[in-house]
């Protein structure tokens, strides 16, 4: 919010430098975004009068001029037709600067010296909506006398500095001039002085112009309203288009300015209807009928529904409540007779009416933040007051006042021991019932109770209360003090600490974290080759997504991975090791009735000079880690579409899937455009913290040698080395300490369709030296094992 310092001093005494004054309204609350000083850029500019005007030597179209600046007459040379002897302009003197960085100084125009430059009102950074009466592509012409040689900028409002200001959405009492004067007259304890409201009534009765009645009172607390007749459309004074200005606001008419005025500075928005146009001389709020549509001042028509709240006359709609006035009812330069509203709108619901309708103006944010209804009559007064200060019309006498559920004033207790155990203070009570007094907080001190204004509904109990003082005390005031009580240690959970060391190992081997949104497109399940019948499609639509890319909860982390190893192919990359710790998102059915299930995936991804067992080597050192070696197994899996179906394992864990590993399908990395091998995993990230053992056993260095055996068999080709294994370890009993497989060969001394595996098996015992007979026993029921698999021992 732009509020002129200017502005603040009609209400507040501001005795410091500008510095100074952003950092302790900053401190106490009111945060200051930055601040601008008006016509900073315009420098050396002043009130000059013609004196004379002849026609150049050397030019048709170039006069020569003398102009008065007060201590001085110059010589100027223009081509500006619309001038005249004895008119006051700006003039831009010699070393003079002008807003865009331009310079202006003292040269010849056609042989002829020109000491300066009169100015247009576009050369001082205006247009001629800021004022009307400017002429176009001419010499701004003074529509009164100045002192000669006067800075035009007092004259053009161009001395202020306008200060912006962040207001939380809980401070909606802040969202005017008043309320920052308010704040500003609490931080520097400086007396504060509410605006002067009298309304010079004009006789007649309001009760004969119009009535009103509010059909749902929840949603509209409060509807006030006051007839202007003889009413005058014409400019507002030029004081009130600065003021408009500054705060970012285009000045339009007399009307539409009074009502933008009093917004900001009382807080309450306001509309004004031409009150001709109402057919029904009474207004009803009510909501809107089914498929009811109305033309907005925007000159779009609004389709409309049965949340919408709607000022009507009872029948056709007027307004949008909250949100925007009607086409129909504008206040045109024919409008004679005016209707003033001002009302207090349920905050919640106009912001979701401005949502729907895509319709977000000045009412509808203020609106939106929850209002004060006790200050809609003020601002009806104060809007009469300036039409009558203006001679923009007569205030009809009285006030049409809805109101059906006052809102009063809440009383709480406080508790000083309370307030300064909160800060970490010793303040007494007199200074902290000043602090609150200073708010407009009253207090008595008898019976230990505040009484808050309606304008603050933050506030609720004691810490509110001693938050207010602590803003106001200064927060840099306050010592540092121990903690009390028995302080809470921090820790991850268990959860939290696998997934910590999930992290830590996958980066120890050369990975990059990624993070990828949770929003895909429905089109990424063709363009991974998923089966229409798969569950990963039934996914949850999101209802108002920023687009189709974005449509849908994602139930597979494959395209993000896919996605962000993509990027790095093409961006010539030679290899990539990235992995992602992410939620999918399964409903348990479709449409939602309640929260989908949200599981946390390990995805990594891969390409490079890299293959299928270097990424089953970075699982199974995370799996040692985590004490879960032992118990995964790996088969191959063949029904996955996107994988392929000759180089993909599935890793599970006591017959339990828990993931998978292996080489992405050639085509869907094709539809990635990633032309080379790219490899995959995906861990379920739950099973893991399930299965996870972080405890470890000592367990002393041997003090028996080792025996170890070597055996080469003949196995059929498709049987994988996995059931090899599992008989050794099943028969090779407690002494079988190890076994490494360290050869596979296929060729000319091997039958087709067979290959030889050779492994390495050593046993140990801990309590003595294993003898010959022990072992050969063992390795006998290794061998009968492998003849039941059909393996043949070679000799």
């Amino acid at each position: 919010m732009n509020i002129p310092m200017s502005w603040l001093k009609d209400y507040v005494p501001i005795r410091c430098d500008i510095e100074t004054f952003v950092d302790r309204m900053t401190m106490s609350g009111s945060k200051v975004e930055t601040y601008e000083e008006l016509g900073k850029e315009i420098n050396k500019v002043v009130v000059g009068k013609i004196l004379s005007i002849e026609k150049h030597p050397n030019a048709d179209k170039l006069v020569i001029t003398k102009v008065d600046v007060g201590e001085e007459v110059l010589q100027i040379v223009t081509g500006a037709n619309n001038i005249s002897e004895g008119d006051y302009v700006p003039v831009a003197l010699n070393g003079s600067t002008l807003p865009g960085g331009i310079k202006i100084k003292t040269g010849k125009l056609r042989g002829i010296e020109s000491q300066g430059m009169m100015c247009s009102i576009e050369e001082l950074g205006f247009d001629r909506t800021d004022y009307p009466e400017a002429p176009e592509h001419g010499i701004y012409i003074f529509q009164q006398e100045y002192p000669l040689g006067k800075d035009v900028k007092e004259i053009f409002g161009l001395n202020d500095i306008v200060v912006e200001y962040e207001i939380t959405s809980n401070r909606p009492d802040c969202f005017s001039v008043v309320g920052i004067a308010r704040e500003v007259a609490a931080t520097f304890n400086e007396p504060f002085g509410y605006p002067e409201i009298f309304v010079d009534e004009k006789g007649g009765n309001v009760s004969d112009y119009i009535s009103v009645e509010i059909e749902n009172k929840e949603l509209c607390p409060r509807y006030a309203a006051r007839v202007i007749k003889n009413v005058k459309i014409e400019p507002s004074p030029k004081w009130m288009r600065q003021r408009l200005l500054a705060a970012g606001i285009r000045p339009i008419n007399n009307i539409v300015d009074i009502t933008n005025y009093v917004m900001l500075e009382m807080g309450q928005p306001m509309h004004a209807f031409d009150l001709s146009k109402l057919e029904k001389k009474k207004i009803v709020v009510r909501n809107a009928k089914p498929g009811e549509k109305t033309m907005t001042l925007d000159g779009e028509e609004r389709n409309l529904d049965e949340s919408m709240l709607l000022i009507t006359d009872g029948e056709k709609p007027l307004a949008i409540a909250g949100v925007m006035g009607g086409e129909e009812t504008k206040v045109t330069e024919e409008t004679n007779t005016i209707l003033f509203e001002s009302a207090n709108f349920n905050g919640a619901n106009i912001r979701v009416t401005a949502k729907k309708l895509g319709l977000r103006t000045d009412a509808s944010v203020k609106y939106s933040k929850g209002l004060d209804p006790n200050i809609v009559i003020d601002a009806l007064n104060r809007a009469a007051q300036l039409v009558v200060e203006l001679g923009a019309g007569e205030v009809v006498s009285g006030i049409v006042d809805v109101y059906p559920n006052k809102r009063e004033p809440k009383t709480i207790s406080y508790s000083i021991e309370k307030i300064n155990a909160l800060l970490g203070t010793s303040l007494s009570e007199d200074e902290i019932i000043d602090y609150l007094t200073r708010l407009e907080f009253k207090v008595n001190k008898e019976a230990k109770t505040v009484t808050i204004p309606t304008f603050r509904p933050d506030i609720e109990g004691n810490a509110d209360l001693a938050e207010e003082v602590a803003r106001l005390y200064g927060y840099d005031k306050i010592e540092t003090t121990l903690e009390t009580g028995t302080p809470t240690v921090g820790k991850r959970s268990y959860s939290q600490n696998i997934e910590y060391i999930i992290k830590d190992t996958i980066e120890a081997q050369g990975f990059y974290e990624i993070m990828n949104y949770s929003f895909e497109s429905p089109k990424v399940f063709d363009k991974l080759n998923i089966k229409e019948d798969s569950d990963l499609r039934k996914v949850i639509t999101i209802s108002n997504p920023l687009g189709e890319d974005f449509s849908i909860m994602r139930t597979q982390t494959l395209n993000g991975m896919l996605t962000s190893l993509s990027t790095n192919y093409n961006r010539r990359n030679e290899e990539a090791f990235l992995y992602e710790l992410g939620k999918v998102y399964i409903p348990k059915e479709l449409p939602l009735k309640e929260l989908p299930e949200e599981i946390n995936k390990l995805t990594i991804g891969m390409y490079g000079k890299v293959d299928f067992y270097d990424l089953k080597g970075v699982v199974e050192v995370l799996f040692e880690k985590l004490g879960m070696d032992s118990k995964v197994e790996y088969d191959l899996k063949q029904d996955l579409t996107w994988m392929h179906p000759g180089r993909t394992a599935i890793i599970s864990i006591n017959k339990k899937e828990i993931g998978y590993i292996g080489e992405v399908h050639p085509d869907v990395a094709k539809n990635y455009e990633i032309d080379t091998r790219v490899y995959i995993g995906v861990i379920d990230v739950p099973s893991i913290i399930e299965y996870a053992n972080l405890e470890r056993e000592y367990k002393p260095l041997p003090k028996y040698p080792a025996v170890t055996r070597d055996i080469a068999m003949l196995v059929e080709d498709t049987m994988p080395v996995k059931d090899i294994e599992k008989i050794i370890k099943q028969r090779g009993g407690k002494v079988l300490e190890s076994y490494k497989l360290f050869d596979v060969y296929k060729g000319k001394q091997i039958e087709e369709g067979y290959k030889s595996v050779a492994y390495s098996i050593t046993f140990r015992a801990s309590d003595r030296t294993l003898t010959e007979e022990e072992v050969n026993k063992t390795m006998k029921k290794i061998l009968n094992g492998l003849e039941g698999l059909g393996a043949k021992l070679r000799s």
